[in-house]
């Protein structure tokens, strides 16, 4: 004979039926599963970065050498003397490029006024516009382009 709580549990109108209300349930499946489906509320609630790819991580990244003109040094000479890394010696300005974070120095505008300039590297047309104005360039390394 069946007991009377046996066969309320059964299913029916009532009552959750034989396996809803033993364990874990009606869970609609286990973890992630339902996410994009029955779950998608939740999902897009408490885990809104799912889905999709998000940025990327570049193994073995390459330094770009800061490069500045030579038009660019004349131009802002009184501002790089004003700062302290450039000073005065006679007519020529000195000025340290490595200092200020530049390790090229390209041909690119006029020169006026007469630099020695310190750097890394340099194009053969900076050394030449330099040189024409009356100034040097010194090579850390003597490394030429």
């Amino acid at each position: 004979m069946v007991r009377e709580k046996t066969k309320k549990m059964r299913g029916g109108l009532y009552g959750r039926g034989k396996k809803a209300g033993r364990g874990k349930g009606k869970r609609g499946g286990s973890g992630m599963a339902g996410l994009g489906k029955h779950r998608w509320i939740w999902m897009v609630k408490y885990m809104p970065d799912h889905y999709g790819s998000h940025g990327f991580v570049h193994h073995g990244a390459t330094r770009k050498v800061k490069s500045i003109n030579v038009g660019d040094v004349d131009r802002d000479a009184e501002k790089i003397i004003n700062s302290g890394v450039a000073i005065r010696e006679g007519e020529k300005i000195k000025v340290n490029l490595t200092e200020m974070g530049y390790g090229v120095l390209l041909g690119g505008g006029q020169v006026g006024k007469p630099f020695i300039i310190k750097i890394d590297k340099a194009t053969e047309k900076a050394i030449q516009k330099i040189k024409d104005a009356g100034g040097e360039v010194e090579l850390n390394g003597d490394k030429e382009e």
